[in-house]
């Protein structure tokens, strides 16, 4: 007798009732999203943030702004690499430091490399960034505060990369910082009591290499990052402006919308 035909094998999810590994891994994303959604009600914000209405003439010069965090965010996480391996020892310690950082520990010549030029980097695009805001007349109305946070930012990304040039304390940096210590001394009303807090004191010495670290550490980063959650909500709250060479789109007449 001719053997009985075997049939074939089920596909993938026939078994289960039609439900593959992926419909059941899809599903339980969900219910993770889901679940958390329901507890922190994040979904309404991330579309209010995500979706949002862009003007005409939107273009490339607008990712300056992006440019800018993502380079204040490579900033923070190769400052606290080097943070693991910098001791601020104006006896030798800090340069020293560095010169182990750059020869010994791995990838440390790398990431230094990418905190001194990202610095530069960053200094660059908040420059530009501000420039085209000006240019495109982002700073008038309703747009006024996010203009003045802008400049503070600017200001404070000028105060990092000063406060971070000394850390090395080798010659260069050195007197550099006294030369800008001194010119910041020299302003008006609350130059020299502003010069006098970045030195620690009277005199160049130990104390202004822990204070600049401090300031370069922890006050500036901070302040940087409280600032950029505001001006973000300001530019997701107000939207952005259209290129001046382009005009929005006017409301048609009634007669214009009869024809």
């Amino acid at each position: 007798m001719p053997s009985a035909l075997k049939a074939p094998p089920p596909r993938p999810g026939e078994a289960n009732g039609g439900v593959t590994s992926a419909d059941r891994a899809k599903e339980a994303g969900i219910t993770v999203v889901d679940w958390v959604d329901e507890r922190t009600s994040l979904s309404g914000a991330t579309r209010w943030i995500l979706f949002r209405k862009v003007p005409k003439g939107t273009n490339w010069f607008y990712t300056l702004g992006s440019a800018t965090l993502f380079a204040f965010l490579s900033q923070a996480v190769t400052g606290v690499f080097l943070a693991m391996f910098y001791r601020p020892d104006a006896a030798g310690g800090a340069y020293e430091s560095i010169r182990n950082i750059t020869d010994n520990v791995f990838l440390g010549q790398f990431v230094r490399g990418m905190h001194l030029w990202g610095a530069s980097v960053m200094v660059v695009l908040v420059f530009l960034h501000m420039a085209r805001t000006f240019l495109w007349g982002a700073y008038k109305y309703p747009r006024e505060l996010n203009w003045v946070i802008g400049v503070v930012l600017l200001i404070l990304t000028l105060v990092m990369a000063l406060t971070g040039y000394l850390l090395p304390f080798d010659q260069r940096a050195y007197w550099a910082t006294i030369v800008a210590v001194n010119i910041t001394a020299t302003g008006p009303l609350i130059g020299p009591y502003l010069g006098d807090f970045l030195r620690g004191g009277a005199e160049f010495g130990a104390t202004t290499l822990s204070r600049f670290y401090s300031i370069h550490m922890l006050v500036v980063p901070g302040l940087i990052a409280a600032l950029i959650v505001a001006h973000l909500y300001l530019v997701t709250r107000l939207g952005t402006t259209a290129p001046p060479w382009l005009k929005a789109d006017e409301p048609a007449t009634q007669s214009e919308a009869e024809v």
